[in-house]
């Protein structure tokens, strides 16, 4: 369960070293753990057990599933308060009015017949007094229950019962629940119970018991029992380090075991993070409403687009859950993410990734390659040129957006083949450029190593050059957004820098990349286009896809191209997913929106979106059958005097005429969300989110406090 390293990917060999996560060569003591999900535990670890007992319901798609308590579909009919005392007391006064007219003998003696037909004479006009009062109170007790029944049923006594009775204070009065059985105990890991390792699953008991274990820990470890049962580990050498080191064991390489902190509310035994609250509000689904709304890694990985001006809640809300969340996920050796954002936009602290990657700050300890670490000139040349010009090529079908990779890779090739790397930034600028020098000693290292066919290249980019029409300028002037002194020390290709290529997403890696946002504009929306090209290239040819590949962009303005739509579409089959927000659909070309939102499965809408955009979120969701009521007043007409007099004395009493209410009950069908609600009706702190998972399960558009 250990890496020697050879699998590593190039450029990820720091303090800690990104290695797939098992238990370390030497032994080390873990710091004693201060929290468990979400609290500090007690010195018993009573609340780890109670969130690991705790019960998870299967759920619709989306809801927070830890202690849900599931709902009906359709909303039960439940009268007033007012109206179901009100009806249950004069239920009761007509049933004792019914009896008292009974026993004093109002309604006459036909309610004895039933008793004069079904007994003998003898016991009725017998001398025995017992006998006689026994046999008439039984029959007075069983026309009383019958009468209790009737009014009982009619004034809804049962509903009262249920409501106000005891059933409602048991539910409001907390019972402490037993310790479940053994063999019924995810605590006591049953699993390990039954497969023979009954050593280890008492040591992790005992860890559990003793405080010494939280849900980093117990995912982690259950990780690494699912590769035990997959065949990638023995089973002998699990149970080795779980007794090693309990529930320290197969941890993540960078010897962490929790992040430095937690602002959202974490279920690692689902994958869960809970993002609000579905708001109880009568567009939101019977069965959503009032309860938890969480994301997890089957969601995700369809894909997420988040649409909201600034300060609607994008990266507080949304962007920073999701990325605590989904770097537990990598301790625990589930997931691998890259979270790219503007330096300073609070997408986590810096101790709480493996390698943070910070453009155009002379303090970083890590550098982003250029080329993706890919050692093929031609797959170089295809993810640059996405980078570079993606966002200029033409967005209808049937376009030849080749062209810049082509121009690219006549270069690429040749310069790897006579250096034995890829150039540099200054060293490509030139190249495209032109410039004589640097080209004609690429000629005489081609002639010299005697490459033919990469000569024959570099003739076809030299007769290129001198057509008007040729991209090799283009190129250069977006190249040059990168060859300026902020960016000196990075993208360097001699070896001299740690460079972190996106080929280590076979890992549970946490990456953070931040972008220079401050006066490189257009410098970061081409970095931010670069690592969702090597994202998308790298995750969709892993060997291992057992690990979830997320890429989270803060701000994707000017990042969408019809490149990336197509490989955001390719996310889903690898087990990977991104996360895109934008402030407006506007930052999108026309032509891509609706591919947009159709390559991705999770669409949220926050506040303060224009009718533009919701127009586009109403059209993709759809519409839907609903129930439409048509209330007609007409006024009444009196004929007679006494009719106009009551009429009058009725106008005088309430102000309104007499009238007649029609209601009309029909079946029409109307948007799910109309562009004008989602531009008007969601409150400050709400979103409207529609929710996929990777099955094909899907759950409408709900309205969500994000606040909850």
């Amino acid at each position: 369960m250990n890496s020697d390293g050879t699998q590593d990917a190039r450029g990820t060999h720091a303090n800690p070293v990104p290695r797939p996560a098992g238990p370390p060569d030497v032994p080390t003591a873990p710091p004693r753990p201060t929290r468990a999900p979400g609290m500090p535990p007690p010195p018993d670890g009573s609340a780890f057990l109670t969130w690991l007992r705790t019960p998870r319901p299967e759920a619709l798609p989306g809801v927070w599933r830890f202690g849900h308590r599931p709902r009906p579909e359709e909303e039960p009919e439940r009268l007033p308060a007012r109206q179901l005392l009100s009806g249950a007391l004069i239920a009761f006064l007509v049933g004792w009015l019914i009896w008292s007219l009974l026993w004093n003998g109002y309604l006459g003696g036909w309610w004895v017949l039933p008793l004069e037909l079904f007994t003998p004479e003898s016991w009725r006009e017998n001398n025995d007094r017992i006998g006689n009062a026994v046999l008439w109170y039984s029959y007075y007790t069983v026309i009383a229950l019958a009468i209790m029944l009737f009014v009982g049923r009619l004034g809804r006594w049962g509903e009262v019962w249920r409501r106000y009775g005891p059933p409602a204070w048991r539910q409001a009065v907390p019972v402490p629940e037993r310790p479940p059985a053994p063999e019924q105990d995810p605590a006591a890991w049953p699993a390990l119970r039954a497969a023979g390792a009954t050593d280890a699953a008492e040591r992790l008991a005992a860890d559990a018991r003793a405080g010494l274990m939280r849900d980093v820990d117990q995912a982690r470890i259950a990780r690494a029992w699912q590769g035990v049962r997959n065949g990638r580990h023995s089973l002998a050498t699990f149970t080795g380090a779980v007794l090693a080191e309990g529930a320290a064991a197969c941890a993540h390489p960078s010897g962490a075991r929790d992040l430095p902190s937690r602002q959202a509310r974490h279920d690692l035994l689902t994958g869960q993070v809970r993002l609000g609250t579905t708001a109880d509000d009568p567009r939101n689904p019977y069965a959503y409403r009032g309860s938890g709304l969480a994301l997890s890694p089957e969601l995700l990985g369809t894909s997420l687009l988040a649409v909201g001006p600034a300060g609607s809640g994008k990266t507080g809300g949304v962007v920073r859950p999701l990325a605590e969340s989904l770097c537990l996920h990598a301790l625990a050796g589930k997931a691998a993410v890259v979270v790219v954002g503007a330096a300073g936009a609070g997408l986590g602290e810096s101790d709480a990734y493996d390698v943070v990657v910070r453009i155009g700050n002379p303090e970083s300890v890590y550098d982003l390659d250029l080329y993706g670490g890919t050692t093929d000139p031609d797959e170089a040349a295809a993810v640059l040129a996405e980078a570079l010009v993606g966002d200029l090529a033409d967005p209808h079908p049937g376009s030849d957006s080749r062209r810049s990779t082509t121009v690219l890779a006549q270069l690429l090739g040749p310069f790897r083949a006579v250096h034995g790397r890829f150039p540099s930034v200054p060293e490509l600028r030139q190249l495209l450029d032109g410039t004589p020098g640097p080209l004609a000693e690429l000629r005489s290292g081609l002639l010299a190593a005697g490459q033919e066919s990469l000569l024959r290249e570099l003739d076809a980019r030299e007769r290129q050059m001198a057509h008007p029409g040729d991209v090799g300028g283009t190129l250069a002037d977006r190249v040059a957004l990168l060859d300026r002194p902020a960016f000196a020390g990075f993208f360097n290709t001699s070896g001299q820098s740690r460079p972190f290529s996106l080929k280590a997403l076979d890992h549970p890696v946490r990456v953070r990349v931040d972008l220079p946002q401050r006066g490189h504009a257009d410098a970061s929306r081409m970095l931010a286009r670069l690592v969702l090209a090597q994202f998308t290239a790298s995750v969709t040819v892993r060997e291992d896809r057992s690990l979830f590949a997320c890429l989270v962009l803060d701000d994707a303005t000017g990042v969408v191209t019809p490149e990336a739509v197509r490989g955001i579409q390719r996310l889903r089959s690898a087990n990977a997913g991104a996360v895109l927000t934008l402030r407006t659909l506007d930052d999108v070309p026309r032509p891509l929106r609706g591919p947009l939102l159709g390559a991705t499965g999770c669409r949220m809408v926050l506040s303060g979106v224009t009718p533009w955009d919701g127009q586009d979120f109403a059209e993709v969701w759809g519409k839907e059958w609903t129930e439409a009521r048509d209330v007609t007043d007409r006024q009444i007409i009196a004929e007679s005097p006494a009719g106009k007099a009551v009429h009058a004395l009725r106008r005088a009493i309430t102000g309104k005429a007499p009238t007649a209410r029609a209601v009309t009950v029909r079946q029409v069908e109307r948007e799910r969300w109309s562009a004008s609600e989602l531009a008007h009706a969601v409150p400050a702190g709400h979103a409207v989110l529609s929710l996929t998972d990777v099955k094909g399960e899907h759950a409408p558009p709900l309205l969500v406090d994000l606040r909850g």
